[in-house]
């Protein structure tokens, strides 16, 4: 029989374990609103972006994350709705151009679109 507080920590400890790697992984320092697109059946949208040389491109203040593409961060604090749609924009094209796919963002816009 198994000790159930030996099951907490290892749970405990696995949790710790995948807050840090999506800490590694993404940038949580920076203002941003997530994920910004789904992920096309056989595809990772963040590899699609980069392989386009979109991370660090920059519309107003918005700004493709340069620790993981598929994030549009607000580094200086000025980037305005429109700019992150103009960014948006512009992946979801440039990707469709290069590799004939189609990125469907996962977050959605409310209010007038810029």
């Amino acid at each position: 029989m198994r000790c159930a507080g030996s099951s907490v920590r290892r749970s405990r400890q696995r949790i710790n374990e995948l807050l840090a790697q999506r800490i590694a992984e993404q940038p949580l320092d920076l203002p941003n609103a997530g994920s910004v697109f789904r992920n096309p059946p056989g595809y990772y949208a963040a590899q699609l972006i980069e392989a386009c040389g979109l991370k660090g491109s920059e519309i107003g203040g918005a700004r493709v994350s340069e620790k993981h593409a598929n994030f549009i961060v607000n580094p200086k604090g000025g980037a305005r709705a429109a700019d992150i749609e103009a960014l948006i924009a512009h992946a979801r094209v440039t990707v469709k151009a290069r590799f004939g796919v189609e990125l469907i963002p996962e977050v959605r816009i409310i209010g007038e679109a810029a």
